[in-house]
């Protein structure tokens, strides 16, 4: 029976008609029609799946009278919701209808605990060092390789977090808990066996990469560093299984869960680093343990955290070949595009390597201090992987939406980047003897600060135009352009170094390499076939993942 027969049989009128037909657009995932049926009178539609097998129709098969109270009821109802009072999602989502100035709101109040996610690393690493050096000076010398095989080596698993930010948001627009589950199951086993391999090649290798990086004459470093090394070591299964239940959480968009369990981690980071140092005289061993138990209490945190949202973050599941590719596809890219990154910081270093000890000496303390800054806007990113994907894929896909978040997340991004900027200029410039006491080595610091401001405000926006790359699963391109970006700013590094443009055309190359960055993100995203625009999700779209 087809809806004009329904009409003329019941003889109802209704002022609104609206019908979604999406389903049978082949290029989606699956078929279905709806009929909606709003602000009848006098009576109430019902709408039952009558599926022929195959067909995926729905139609209305019955239509039942209603009574005057429960039109009141309905119209109230309507109005409420048409004025924004009553929500579904008890606001768990960023404001849909609200104001800009609301929106805005939202976004800080998610990204800024997750500021703390990037804080706690360093943080941890800064009370090692702070500790460990009031007793042995070998010691704390041996730190700086040890830190940077463990904590610096981490950042190669980068992708493990995007990839289950994306997809565990990804799941949650289907509004399908068991694939969530599913998802969060076969992450934590890829995170466990990355974990495993790291700790063996730890205990087999981890000598031979601290030789390479201090030199062999430094023998006594090298064994200190190799202590750190192997106690920490045995963290890491637990420690990669704990940042994917944290990137689960903040894909689930609770940043507070995660923070609240690094916090904890910190403290007794701290506390252990006191009594087993200063008190036990541990040594490098002792901060080494206070770590490692620190980041076994925050992954447990993490996974407690999932349980209490009604998951279970204890349970691994293998992938299957699909589900492995699936990974891949999203996992691969990213970490193309995180080592690009990471390759021209590092040639960044290697060029001011050569040009003598004052203006190394310069570009370790402005690089140090960029990345300490710029580490504030990461939480931008998150913001767009966390609340983007719902907007793109589920069921209430809304591109206008989309667009309008982008703008709300690149505003902040702005305002952040300036303010970011300004005051980690004015650190430099007007107490420079806090780093260094050497006339030379703050002159060296004076020449760069005009790049160093212009790259630490683009900073911020540039997270935010690549976290909706990444939400849109725009990776392919993401890691053409980045790794690109890179090749040419190599090249522009070569010539400026060659050119006698010194420390100032390292960061000039920088200041080319993020607005570059900027631009060709922001030129994807505003194409018109783009993923901000278009409605062909087939280009970015993996699908579901087949259960185990």
């Amino acid at each position: 029976m087809n809806l004009k027969t329904l009409t003329h049989h019941f003889h109802f009128h209704c002022t609104h008609l609206q019908i979604s037909n999406q389903r049978f657009n082949p290029k989606l995932t699956s078929l279905r029609t709806s009929l909606r049926i709003m602000n009848c009178r006098n009576y109430r539609s019902i709408i039952r799946k009558c599926s022929s097998p195959g067909s995926g129709t729905d139609i209305v098969t019955q239509i039942s009278p209603i009574d005057e109270e429960e039109e009141v009821e309905v119209a109230v109802m309507e109005k409420k919701q048409s004025l924004g009072e009553v929500s579904d999602n008890n606001g768990e989502e960023l404001s849909e209808n609200g104001s800009l100035w609301d929106q805005m709101t939202e976004i800080v109040k998610f990204s800024g605990p997750a500021v703390g996610l990037w804080i706690c690393g360093p943080l941890m690493s800064l009370i090692d060092t702070a500790v460990v050096g009031q007793g042995s000076s070998i010691e704390l010398a041996a730190l700086g390789p040890g830190t940077v095989l463990c904590d610096y080596t981490s950042y190669l698993f980068m992708f493990l977090s995007i990839a289950t930010s994306n997809l565990v948001a990804t799941s949650l627009a289907r509004q399908d808990k068991y694939e969530v589950q599913h998802q969060i199951s076969i992450l934590l086993f890829v995170g466990l066996a990355c974990g495993i391999l790291m700790l063996l090649f730890t205990k087999c290798y981890g000598r031979w990469a601290l030789t390479a990086f201090t030199g062999a004459k430094n023998a006594d470093i090298i064994t200190a560093a190799n202590k750190y090394v192997q106690i920490r070591a045995l963290v890491w299964p637990a420690w990669l299984v704990g940042w994917v239940a944290q990137s689960a959480s903040l894909g689930m968009k609770d940043s507070w869960g995660p923070v609240k369990a690094l916090a904890v981690a910190s403290a007794i980071n701290g506390i252990g680093d006191i009594v087993l140092c200063r008190f036990l005289g541990f040594g490098i061993a002792g901060a080494a343990w206070a770590t490692m138990v620190s980041q076994v209490v925050a992954a447990f945190m993490m996974i407690v955290a999932l349980n209490e949202k009604g998951y279970n973050g204890f349970a691994i599941s293998i992938p299957s070949r699909n589900e492995f590719v699936q990974i891949f596809t999203l996992a691969a890219p990213a970490f193309v595009a995180i080592m690009s990154k990471i390759a021209f910081y590092a040639l960044l270093v290697f060029f001011a390597t050569s040009m003598g000890t004052k203006t190394v000496a310069a570009h370790q303390v402005m690089i140090q201090l960029y990345c300490i800054c710029a580490v504030w806007g990461e939480p931008l990113s998150q913001t767009a992987q966390s609340f983007m994907p719902e907007l793109m894929y589920g069921a209430n896909r809304s591109l206008a939406k989309v667009r309008e978040l982008l703008k709300s997340l690149v505003i902040i991004g702005t305002l952040s980047g300036l303010i970011l900027g300004s005051i980690g200029t004015a650190i430099p410039l007007l107490f420079p003897k806090i780093f260094s006491s050497d006339p030379e080595v703050i002159r060296e610091m004076h020449k760069v600060l005009i790049p160093f401001f212009v790259a630490l405000c683009a900073a911020p926006p540039i997270n935010c135009l690549e976290g909706t790359l990444m939400a849109g699963r725009d990776l392919k391109f993401l890691s053409i352009s980045m790794s690109g970006i890179a090749c040419l700013g190599t090249l522009l590094l070569l010539v400026l170094s060659r050119s006698g443009y010194g420390l100032t055309g390292c960061w000039l190359g920088l200041v080319a390499f993020q607005l570059s960055r900027f631009l060709i993100a922001l030129r994807r995203l505003t194409l018109p076939n783009g993923i901000l625009y278009s409605e062909d999700l087939t280009r970015y779209q993996l699908g579901k993942s087949k259960s185990v």
